[in-house]
């Protein structure tokens, strides 16, 4: 059943990501990534982390995406619309497949029995709780953390930046 379930998530979290490349719409290709951040979180659950399940949803999939979504309102990206018919017409409807067949995967591994799925030896190690990754993200990956963070702020500065420029004052 698990197998089973990781298979379904995938392909949706794969089909999001890809959806979003080819998504000429730039607020067409930010909620095809909440599609794929919402994939992904499921893919948490699966794991029984209901830690990084429920981090995963608010800082990714709310957090991040406001701010891209900011961005692109603030560069107007989601004006830049062609008179031509739409291409992917096609997208509308699967995405609608797509997250109700996310959110029975969501609610069948939800209902699960938590202690079955999990092996003694994981429960054991703590996995997925709240101390055990605070103790790895601030010791061991501090610096990807970090470098993380820097990444995201240049990018949104570079983007206002680059979208100034092209602007007459």
């Amino acid at each position: 059943m698990d197998l089973i379930l990781f298979i379904i998530t995938g392909a949706i979290a794969l089909i999001g990501a890809g959806a979003m490349l080819i998504s000429r719409n730039a607020v067409h290709s930010a909620l095809f990534l909440l599609m794929n951040f919402g994939a992904i979180a499921v893919l948490f659950l699966l794991l029984q982390s209901p830690f990084l399940f429920t981090i995963q949803l608010t800082v990714y999939a709310g957090a991040i995406m406001v701010l891209f979504l900011f961005v692109v309102m603030l560069l107007g990206a989601e004006q830049v619309e062609n008179a031509t018919p739409d291409r992917l017409a096609w997208s509308r409807p699967l995405a609608m497949a797509l997250g109700l067949a996310l959110l029975a995967v969501a609610g069948v591994v939800a209902l699960r029995t938590p202690s079955a799925a999990v092996p003694d030896s994981a429960q054991a190690l703590g996995f997925g709780e709240p101390s055990q990754l605070g103790k790895l993200l601030f010791t061991d990956y501090l610096l990807p953390f970090e470098i993380t963070g820097v990444i995201l702020l240049v990018a949104v500065i570079g983007v206002v930046v680059l979208n100034q420029r092209g602007r007459k004052l």
